[in-house]
């Protein structure tokens, strides 16, 4: 990020985040700024990737991914391992979401299937394509009681 975000920014951020939808007037009124201020100051966190991506959120369920899993890899060879789990999640679009992490796995994965034979096959394809896998510790998500991606903003700065 180039420039520091000031409170104008912020109170943007906030906006476009819950609705990116949303009018550089309607957003404008909202913030006590001209149409054109908020417009150049969106053009300008797009380039700096503050805002990194504005995307649909669509329902997993309504297009028959009613399964979603959370994956711990334990793994070997971490810096042999890493780039190839990287890659491998770029190509699988199920993989909604990877992180190395601490604690008892190294990587955790959450995962949509439309059941769990598709989990199960996706899975396999991960420990052939990886051999660096050495345990993979599936948790099936009962009620996703929370699901987002909005970053709280400290409006002082």
């Amino acid at each position: 990020m180039d420039t520091e975000l000031d409170g104008f920014d912020r109170k943007i951020l906030d906006l476009v985040q819950k609705d990116c939808q949303l009018t550089a007037e309607v957003i404008a009124e909202a913030v006590g700024l001209s149409a054109s201020a908020v417009q150049r100051r969106l053009r300008r966190m797009r380039s700096e990737k503050t805002i990194s991506a504005e995307v649909a959120v669509v329902n997993p369920q309504a297009v028959g991914h009613t399964m979603s899993f959370l994956a711990g890899l334990e793994i070997k060879d971490n810096y042999e391992a890493l780039p190839r789990i990287r890659q491998w999640a770029q190509t699988e679009p199920a993989v909604q979401q990877v992180y190395y992490v601490t604690g008892s796995f190294d990587i955790m994965m959450v995962v949509v299937a439309r059941d769990v034979k598709a989990y199960d096959a996706l899975a396999a394809r991960l420990m052939a394509d990886v051999p660096q896998v050495i345990r993979m510790t599936t948790h099936v998500v009962i009620d996703a009681m929370k699901v987002g991606l909005y970053v709280p903003l400290d409006q002082a700065g």
